[in-house]
């Protein structure tokens, strides 16, 4: 059975950083693109950044405070992808989330395929 989890949130201090992983089960990880996804209270989920089975890494967002910060990054050898998050902020304050699509492309296909989502709070 597919399965992804979510690990690594928590709480953290405004300018810290933390590193979620995104561990894969019951699937050829090799072949799917993973995709990491936040949803802040009271509004709607948003995409943050893909990596294809190529490895080859994009940005969901415009925002070029995300793109400046958050890095994505995956280790097929241990089933794992992994988002750098660096000088966080109270607004990054979201579950984050975790998705496959099996297309193996960032800009091809649907996710089909999602964790349950990790909690990430950034306050003094």
């Amino acid at each position: 059975q597919l399965q992804l989890v979510e690990s690594g949130g928590g709480l953290v201090q405004p300018g810290g950083s933390l590193r979620l992983s995104c561990a894969a089960s019951g699937f050829t990880f090799d072949y799917y693109a993973i995709g990491w996804f936040r949803q802040a209270p009271a509004k709607e989920r948003e995409g943050i950044s893909c990596i294809s089975s190529s490895e080859a890494g994009t940005y969901l967002t415009d925002s070029v405070d995300v793109k400046g910060r958050f890095t994505i990054s995956r280790d097929n050898a241990k089933n794992l992808v992994y988002l750098q998050m660096n000088s966080l902020r109270p607004e990054d304050t979201a579950v984050y989330y975790c998705a496959a699509k099996g297309s193996g492309l960032c800009r091809k296909g649907e996710y089909g395929y999602w964790g349950q989502g990790k909690q990430v709070t950034v306050s003094s």
